[in-house]
């Protein structure tokens, strides 16, 4: 699959740089729940990438993780959230854009099943 279509990996990249313009002021005390958020965001990247060279059950994997990390990012959006890190659009922006993610994996997961 040619990377410059893969579709996965430019919306998690959107979101990484999305991501990155709303973490410009994170507190210090929380730098930590930040770290988790950027740090599991680009591993999902390298995850989708890692699954899209890998065959059949390697592949099954990578996606589940990538699956996993998705929910964790999505964690970590709600408790930036909660403590008033980021507004409530910036949470409803980043969430969508972590759905519609989300569905594509999904969706590319079933894909390779059927």
């Amino acid at each position: 699959m040619n990377n410059e279509k893969f579709v996965i990996a430019r919306y998690i990249k959107d979101f990484i740089l999305k991501l990155d313009d709303y973490l410009l002021n994170y507190p210090k005390k929380y730098f930590e729940l930040r770290n988790k958020l950027v740090g599991d965001s680009y591993n999902l990247l390298e995850l989708v990438y890692e699954a899209n060279y890998s065959k059949d059950l390697e592949k099954k994997k990578l996606q589940v993780k990538a699956m996993m990390k998705i929910n964790l990012i999505d964690f970590y959006l709600e408790e930036s959230y909660k403590k008033q890190i980021i507004s409530e659009k910036q949470s409803i922006n980043l969430s969508t854009k972590l759905l519609n993610i989300n569905k594509m994996l999904y969706k590319w997961m079933c894909d390779e099943t059927s």
